[in-house]
């Protein structure tokens, strides 16, 4: 049996009751699926590789060189959708620049109050990084919240779409992707995460998640997998925007 990223924290204990419960089983991939790529931003990436601890001097968000390991794994999962024309929909987060909507999230860091800019441009750490940037095709949800569906239209937009099934990345693997991927279960979509382009601050919650997810809510499968499914996905499904008119409004903003 191959080992999975999460074997090492569990107890012999843990084992038995896996094997007992029935948990962690592989479910259907679903026949209409949609990439979802969550908050691959600067303020969780840095503009650069970045050992985590340099990084977060200046992102106290970043998950440092761990987020740029999985990049490639992103390039390829979004090429390949949109070559087959399955949707791509990417969310990040927006705030005002006074900081006052951050709610809740100003309750648990103290750094909370830093304003998120990057020093040499002025970019917002919520933009998308420029390495996997959004195509006039992609949907782009903003988000204030961990979870992709709190408070915004990506559940109408999957609607609108005939969408069944996400394939989920991004980070953290433990905050935004967890809570995105518990929200699309309770919606009944089926889920799959794909190890390798999820990404978290910490190893431990990375892997433990994962674990979790696989038991419960998704099929947490490594990108190579998830490739091979979605080349099985035939040509043409999806009603895609057009993206006509995308690229002169990116350029005028």
């Amino acid at each position: 049996m191959t080992e999975r990223i999460w074997d090492k924290f569990l107890t012999d204990r843990d084992k038995d009751v896996l094997a007992a419960s029935g948990f962690g089983g592989l479910a259907d991939w679903g026949a209409r699926p949609a990439l979802i790529i969550i908050d691959v931003n600067y303020a969780f990436c840095d503009e650069e590789p970045r050992p985590i601890l340099e990084s977060i001097k200046k992102w106290r968000t970043s998950c440092g060189e761990d987020a740029w390991e999985a990049m490639p794994v992103l390039q390829k999962l979004i090429g390949l959708c949109r070559d087959k024309g399955i949707p791509v929909i990417y969310t990040t987060g927006m705030r005002r620049a006074d900081n006052w909507d951050s709610g809740s999230w100003s309750w648990k860091s103290k750094r909370r109050a830093e304003a998120p800019l990057l020093e040499a441009d002025g970019r917002d750490g919520n933009a998308i990084v420029d390495d996997i940037a959004p195509g006039p095709r992609d949907l782009v949800v903003l988000k204030q919240k961990p979870s992709g569906f709190a408070g915004t239209p990506l559940a109408s937009y999957l609607q609108l779409l005939g969408c069944d099934s996400l394939i989920v990345t991004g980070t953290t693997t433990s905050g935004c992707v967890r809570a995105t991927v518990l929200d699309a279960f309770s919606l009944n979509f089926r889920c799959t995460v794909v190890e390798d382009g999820c990404f978290d601050r910490t190893q431990v919650s990375h892997a433990v998640n994962l674990f979790d997810m696989h038991a419960k809510y998704a099929n947490v499968r490594p990108s190579d997998e998830v490739i091979d499914y979605l080349n099985t996905v035939p040509q043409g499904l999806f009603d895609l925007p057009s993206g006509h008119g995308m690229t002169a409004l990116a350029a005028a903003e």
